[in-house]
């Protein structure tokens, strides 16, 4: 997907109108970009823009905070979740720190999204980290 993340829905993106409907939910499944497995089912997410650090994509075994800078990304464009139980596949990792990052539970590429210990109904879906079909 194209890097727009500094362009909301409301500014007319041509990539972003066609996956936020008119009442800002996702209008096509979430997918992820690896293996292709359904993270999300159409409508069932709400777009939201939110700055948040998620680390460089890599397998699980990878994904911990080690001494100094973790390479990454500051993105804004996010699908929210306001329950677990909504997502058709997605796995958690450790703790880091107060987070969990959000991965795909059939190849355990991630992270595709975050997930604060200190907010129980906030996932948010990085749209840069999966696909849409």
């Amino acid at each position: 997907m194209d890097n727009h993340e500094q362009c909301s829905p409301a500014e007319g993106c041509a990539d972003r109108s066609t996956l936020v409907s008119e009442d800002g939910k996702n209008v096509k499944s979430v997918l992820c970009q690896r293996c292709g497995s359904k993270v999300l089912c159409p409508g069932v997410a709400v777009f939201a823009e939110k700055e948040l650090f998620l680390p460089a994509m890599r397998k699980k075994t990878t994904i911990t905070q080690s001494e100094g800078s973790v390479d990454g990304d500051k993105l804004t464009a996010h699908w929210l979740v306001d329950d677990m139980y909504t997502f058709e596949n997605v796995g958690f990792t450790k703790d880091v720190g107060r987070v969990k990052y959000l991965i795909c539970a059939d190849c355990e590429i991630g992270p595709i999204g975050w997930h604060c210990l200190d907010d129980k109904k906030s996932f948010y879906v990085a749209l840069e980290r999966v696909n849409h079909a």
